[in-house]
């Protein structure tokens, strides 16, 4: 790889798993605990030359065995209370490495692949920054707190985001420490920063665990995947 192109990987695997009822990182699928699918998919990735991963501070010790397998990953850092400061606290991490892009990724999304990061990283370098996403197809109505529907919000050209989100690291940083209040993701502390990032659309199962049904769901995917290429 061109120096002047290195790529580090930021994975962030420090969330409460709340809405879940038990933590989501370390639940079996398929045989691995979820968190490994994404250190597996990043390892792959020849764009990385190496990454971060980040998770509760008290869970330091117990992550640090599940990466272990995975080389790239050796530096295990403590997340913050909420995920953008997971998030800043993990590219200062890698600030000493100076990497000239930085793919995020949560890790609660296990069925990343290694071409879809190849893919989004290639984008960032050509438009500063890139994110995986789909178009909204279904009818969004607004509602209030009771959940009573208040108006129509327009689908055309609205995107649901997805991680791995990318960009120039020294972007990224300056970005998420002007903005850190307040963004849910990279992709709004970029466009609160002047940076307007690309929308790369992914048409293959890339969504976050947030219930046990998507857990089940997941499990069935990659089941489905494993049959077929033993088919072949």
């Amino acid at each position: 790889m061109n120096a002047t192109h290195t790529a580090a990987g930021l994975l962030v695997a420090a969330g409460s798993s709340s809405r879940m009822g038990f933590d989501k990182m370390t639940a079996p699928l398929q045989g691995r605990p979820v968190v490994e699918w994404s250190l597996r998919a990043f390892q792959q990735c020849s764009e990385i030359t190496h990454g971060v991963l980040v998770c509760a501070p008290d869970r330091i010790a117990e992550f640090q065995k599940l990466a272990a397998p995975y080389p790239k990953f050796q530096h295990i850092v403590a997340g913050g209370s909420e995920r953008s400061a997971s998030v800043l606290n993990g590219l200062r991490a890698l600030a000493s490495f100076a990497p000239n892009f930085v793919a995020v990724h949560d890790a609660a999304r296990p069925l990343v692949t290694p071409a879809l990061i190849t893919c989004i990283l290639a984008a960032a370098r050509i438009h500063q920054a890139a994110s995986a996403a789909q178009r909204m197809s279904d009818t969004l109505h607004r509602g209030d707190a009771a959940g009573v529907l208040l108006e129509t919000v327009p689908r055309e050209g609205v995107f649901a985001m997805q991680t791995p989100q990318a960009a120039g690291f020294d972007i990224l940083l300056a970005a998420l420490q002007a903005h850190q209040a307040g963004s849910t993701d990279e992709v709004s502390a970029l466009i609160a920063h002047g940076i307007h990032p690309v929308a790369i659309l992914n048409d293959q199962p890339n969504f976050k665990i947030t219930y046990p049904q998507d857990l089940a769901l997941a499990e069935a995917l990659l089941a489905m995947g494993s049959s077929i290429s033993n088919q072949t």
